[in-house]
């Protein structure tokens, strides 16, 4: 598959009352063409998070926004711009950190989640020794809802995912 230089293309959802931040890296190819996260309908974030929280969330994109701000959980990526090929993040090359000053300037961020190593990874090297130690946050590795990551099952991901976002 081709190498392409991706411009992070959505906003991140949140609003002052978010405490938790979910990051990945760079929307997927799907989610790039539906305009939103998580949208490769075998990526399992949004069945996770339904299990999580004992509620149906709904297909629609505002039905998602919702969902997370009433949760108090904001959904970035940790990326600003890459290059990658497809989804694959082993690919990622020439990575820029998105700018994330205004979200913790105006939320209550606590915890930052990221979603998969190589999220953790990213944040940890390009984002973490400024933000974590201004605003007091943790930051937590959880595994890759991804098709990808086929070795973690649902229930796996439930447990994982409960105990970082209750």
């Amino acid at each position: 598959m081709q190498t392409i230089q991706v411009i992070h293309p959505l906003l991140p959802v949140w609003n002052s009352e978010s405490r938790i931040l979910i990051l990945g890296t760079m929307p997927s190819p799907k989610s790039r063409e539906a305009r939103f996260y998580y949208m490769h309908p075998q990526n399992r974030f949004w069945r996770v998070l339904e299990r999580v929280f004992g509620e149906e969330i709904g297909n629609t994109i505002e039905e998602k926004k919702a969902f997370l701000l009433k949760k108090n959980i904001a959904l970035w990526d940790v990326l600003k711009s890459c290059d990658i090929s497809g989804a694959a993040d082993a690919s990622i090359k020439n990575a820029t950190a998105n700018d994330f000053s205004p979200l913790f300037e105006s939320a209550k961020i606590q915890r930052v989640v990221c979603t998969g190593k190589t999220a953790f990874a990213l944040w940890q090297k390009h984002c973490a020794p400024l933000y974590e130690a201004q605003f007091g946050v943790e930051s937590i590795c959880l595994p890759s809802t991804s098709p990808a990551n086929a070795k973690c099952s649902l229930e796996m991901l439930i447990s994982a995912y409960r105990a970082a976002l209750r």
